[in-house]
């Protein structure tokens, strides 16, 4: 039975336009050296412009504290407040975020006396006059020591520059930290692994990496409104009490695809910059089914489509595949990968019976995709040593099977039309 090929269902409310598929440039001093870190056996891209740039163009990756779009804020609303721009959180928002940061100082080991009096400073209006003294005086720093990828002052610098106004890409906030204005023993150095809501930070000073001052620490001041009236009533200029960072999570498939297939993404892990060969075989030791996978995902991107992992994790698959992407069309296909040798025989790595494969088509069908089985069919003389390397890539075979559902009635109907 030939399988039947149903045009990509496109969303009705489409908010941004279609950039180039993927960060590819035509000579290599023209390619931009991005940058992610191998954090906790996860890929995060930290540097703001980085960011952007590996998710628009291709959609890979997602925001760790978003839906998708790595686009999360402290707030979705922000206003220009006597000449300067600036988050608007409403007293109760503010109250949550100031026991967030009570939390985190008591997790440090501080006594209450001192987190109260800490939190005290921290919530006091602050006069608008030391708001753009601070603001000037971390701007000149920007511009001295901390440029960014391009010479410029960094993205989350410009949020608060007078008068101007907010990209949305510059309106992120992956840590709980403290403005560090008001911690009260800064002197105390915190191990990371004792405190669940820190990473590796990008700006400290022991990463050499090639771009130490690009991630500022968001937006330091919000405009708090009142509960009762939102539009009116006495706002008043506060400290941030947290900065929540927005990161850009990969997975490995999407990292190892931007490092060695298009070669325009160094990963780092303990501020060394890992080799491809390197790469290659940690990705391997983290997931045993990595080879088969990306190979997978290498042939659908080749393809022109966009490949989504984390996405087929509701629907019980490995990926999901977008037409240009998920911001215009839904997902046309629910993608299982399976690896058989030459003679489409061999350790399934998903041990379907024929009640649980007629279960995920069902599922497939009703929320109108299409289940696609890709076998990754492996020589029979291909050794362990050579997996060892990517170039074993080079061996393997994709073969694609469109798994339907027969449905009897239909086919009855479908005769007696005849």
């Amino acid at each position: 039975m030939q399988a039947e090929f149903r045009a990509p269902r496109r969303r009705t409310r489409v908010m941004e336009e279609y950039e180039a598929p993927l960060p590819v440039s035509r000579s290599p001093e023209e390619r931009s050296d991005l940058r992610a870190q191998l954090i906790n056996q996860h890929v995060l891209v930290c540097h703001p412009d980085h960011i952007q740039k590996i998710h628009n163009q291709g959609y890979f990756g997602k925001g760790i504290l978003s839906r998708a779009r790595p686009d999360h804020s402290i707030s979705d609303q922000w206003e220009q407040h006597e000449g300067l721009l600036l988050p608007v959180i409403s007293q109760s928002r503010y109250d949550e975020l100031l026991r967030w940061a009570g939390a985190a100082l008591s997790a440090q080991g501080l006594d209450e006396d001192a987190v109260n009096q800490s939190l005290f400073r921290l919530s006091q209006p602050v006069e608008m006059e030391n708001v753009r003294k601070e603001v000037g005086g971390e701007e000149d720093r920007q511009r001295g020591e901390e440029p960014g990828p391009e010479g410029g002052v960094c993205t989350h610098t410009k949020r608060l520059r007078l008068g101007s106004e907010v990209e949305p890409e510059a309106k992120r906030s992956c840590r709980l930290d403290l403005d560090p204005d008001y911690d009260p023993d800064p002197s105390s150095n915190q191990d990371s692994d004792s405190n669940p809501d820190s990473i590796s930070d990008p700006d400290s000073d022991s990463d050499p990496g090639p771009d130490p001052g690009a991630l500022g620490p968001g937006p330091r001041f919000v405009l708090v409104v009142p509960d009762s009236d939102v539009c009116g009533g006495v706002r008043q200029v506060r400290r941030t009490p947290v900065s929540l960072t927005e990161y850009l999570q990969l997975s490995l498939e999407e990292a190892f695809f931007l490092v060695y297939s298009l070669g325009c993404l160094s990963v780092y892990l303990h501020q060394e910059p890992l080799s491809v060969i390197q790469l290659w075989r940690m990705f391997r030791s983290l997931r045993p089914d990595f080879v088969s996978s990306f190979a997978a995902y290498q042939h659908c991107r080749s393809r022109g489509w966009v490949p989504k992992v984390g996405g087929g994790a509701k629907y019980g698959v490995d990926f999901m595949l977008y037409r240009k992407g998920p911001p215009f069309y839904h997902a046309s296909y629910s993608v299982v990968v399976e690896r058989v040798a030459d003679a489409f025989r061999g350790s399934a790595l998903h041990p379907f019976s024929w009640r649980s494969l007629a279960a995920l088509s069902r599922i497939t069908s009703n929320v109108s995709k299409e289940l696609m089985l890709c076998y990754i069919i492996y020589p029979a003389d291909l050794s362990e040593a050579e997996l060892d390397s990517p170039v074993c890539l080079s061996r393997l075979k994709v073969q694609e099977v469109i798994v339907s559902r027969w449905v009897s009635s239909r086919e009855r109907a479908e005769q007696d039309d005849i």
